[in-house]
C-alpha cells in the first residue's frame, strides 16, 4: 500500500471510530433508552440499560479508544504536530481544544458509568448529556481540521 493508502486508511479509522462512538451514544440516547423506559418494567428497564451501558462501556474502552488515540497521534505525527504547535493560531489552536474537549468527554463518560453504578441518577445523566454534547462538540472542531 502507497503512503497515500495507508494515511487513508488511518484517517478512516480515526473518522469512523468517531462516528461509531457518537452515533451509538445518540442511538442509546435517542432511540434505545426510551423505547426500554416504555416496553420494559421498572426491573428490566433497570438491568437492560445497565446491561447497555456496560457493552457501550467495554467497547469503548477495548476498542474506540485505543483506535481513536493510536490513529490520532499517528495522524498528528504525520503532520508535524508538536507540543509547541499547538499553541498556534489556526490548526494548531482547533487542535488543542479538540483534545482538552476529548479529555473532557472521556472525564464525563468515565463519571457517568461511576455515577449510574453507585445509582446517583440524577448526576449520571448529566454527565451522559456532557459527554454526547461534548462528543459533538470534539465533531464539529474535527470537521474544522484539514485533513492530514
Amino acid at each position: 500500500m502507497d503512503t497515500v493508502g495507508w494515511w487513508s486508511l488511518v484517517r478512516f479509522a480515526h473518522v469512523a471510530g468517531a462516528a461509531l462512538w457518537v452515533g451509538g451514544q445518540l442511538a442509546l440516547s435517542l432511540v434505545v433508552l426510551p423505547l426500554a423506559r416504555h416496553l420494559l418494567g421498572p426491573e428490566a428497564k433497570d438491568s437492560f440499560t445497565a446491561a447497555a451501558g456496560r457493552r457501550f462501556g467495554m467497547l469503548t474502552g477495548a476498542v474506540f479508544l485505543p483506535v481513536q488515540l493510536a490513529t490520532g497521534w499517528a495522524m498528528a505525527w504525520h503532520r508535524g504536530v508538536t507540543w509547541a504547535s499547538l499553541a498556534e493560531p489556526g490548526y494548531g489552536r482547533t487542535l488543542a481544544v479538540k483534545l482538552v474537549l476529548f479529555a473532557v468527554v472521556m472525564l464525563a463518560a468515565a463519571g457517568h458509568g461511576i455515577a449510574h453504578a453507585r445509582h446517583r441518577t440524577d448526576l449520571a445523566r448529566a454527565l451522559a448529556v456532557v459527554s454526547l454534547v461534548g462528543s459533538l462538540g470534539v465533531v464539529l472542531l474535527a470537521a474544522a481540521l484539514p485533513a492530514t
